[in-house]
């Protein structure tokens, strides 16, 4: 029996979003050197980022995109850089724990 809840818990953590999301992750991608959770940087605070996009059905995939891709214009006149090794899974996975900020 314990077997089976030790390899329960091992599944859930390798599959479940959550697991990763956190800022070990942010660290790792390196979305740390211009972002932090409650202050601006050179980026939006997380916080922030969650609190404009509270209520937008869309913003996961957009903010996907811009993690991906890059963008400009939405916080001012500096761009966001594309960030293309950063998986598309990672960054949903990032973008979902940055949109539960509060």
């Amino acid at each position: 029996m314990k077997r089976f809840l030790l390899l329960g818990m091992v599944l859930y953590a390798l599959v479940s979003p959550s697991a990763m999301a956190n800022p070990d992750l942010a660290k790792a991608k390196n979305c740390l050197a211009c972002h932090a959770v409650q202050t601006k940087l050179v980026g939006p605070a997380f916080q922030a980022v969650a609190a404009k996009y509270a209520g937008d059905n869309d913003a996961e995939a957009k903010l996907v995109a811009k993690v991906i891709k890059g963008g400009a214009g939405v916080w001012g006149p500096l761009p966001m850089p594309a960030n293309p090794q950063v998986t598309e899974a990672d960054a949903k996975t990032l973008v979902k724990w940055v949109l539960a900020q509060k």
